[in-house]
């Protein structure tokens, strides 16, 4: 793994990065870093193989990579803000993830990120924001826009009240705050029958969530459907499947 810590104008370009036991690229406590032109790859059954992982970083650029891991192609956590993603391609693996955010009732902030131009392949999940009940602070100002899915499992997801137990755990009454994430112009396929979840909490609701020609399908053309609790969402125009303000 390569790890870049308190790294000023930093540039990473034109490598490859193989079979790391962890995460394979972090970034961490990093101003103007730019990462292009990476080819990540590990198994996709290796557990903990993220990408490219950015950490208590600003203005973090990554362009122009191919990332095939066994869990997160790109993680942007706490601290991260100015973060663009552009012209990834990404599977296997889980996706795109803002988080996880607010682990053991932590303060978290991730703000002002575009991820855009990706093409996910056969991943568990396609773009995705996960915060861990009892969690503070915020996730803001969040846009994925241009992006393809082919098959797909959880094409868009907001998860607010993530908890890593087998067992349902009773809702807290905190939450990483989620408000103005906007999906524009994402289309593809989806394997499952739920292709939009926005799973928010009842204490602090999601907030600004705007949906914009997103256009799924699942097999054979079939329609699917959007879950959402306790999000604000807008739906300019035609979007399918459609999502209402469940508030």
């Amino acid at each position: 793994a390569m790890y870049f810590r308190s790294c000023n104008h930093l540039v990473v370009d034109d490598l490859e990065v193989k079979d790391s036991m962890q995460m394979h690229v972090v970034i961490a406590s990093c101003w103007k870093a730019a990462v292009s032109r990476l080819f990540v790859t590990a198994p996709g059954w290796s557990p903990n193989t993220d990408g490219i992982h950015v950490s208590n970083s600003r203005e973090v650029s990554i362009t122009n990579c191919i990332i095939s891991t066994g869990d997160d192609c790109i993680s942007i956590v706490s601290g991260s803000e100015f973060v663009r993603a552009s012209g990834i391609y990404c599977g296997p693996g889980h996706g795109i993830s803002i988080g996880s955010l607010g682990a053991n009732k932590s303060l978290a902030h991730v703000s002002d990120v575009l991820v855009e131009k990706a093409t996910l392949v056969g991943t568990t999940n396609g773009v995705r924001i996960k915060t861990w009940q009892g969690g503070e602070g915020s996730a803001e100002r969040i846009t994925f826009q241009d992006i393809k899915m082919y098959n797909v499992t959880n094409p868009i997801i907001i998860d607010q009240n993530y908890c890593d137990s087998k067992k349902p755990c009773s809702e807290e009454d905190s939450a990483v705050a989620i408000s103005d994430i906007r999906y524009n112009n994402i289309h593809g396929t989806s394997l499952s029958k739920v292709a939009v979840k926005f799973i928010c909490s009842s204490a602090v609701h999601c907030d600004g969530i705007v949906m914009q020609d997103v256009s799924l399908v699942g097999q054979k053309g079939a329609y699917l459907k959007c879950s959402s609790v306790n999000a604000r969402v807008i739906t300019p125009g035609f979007n399918s499947p459609y999502c209402t303000a469940d508030m």
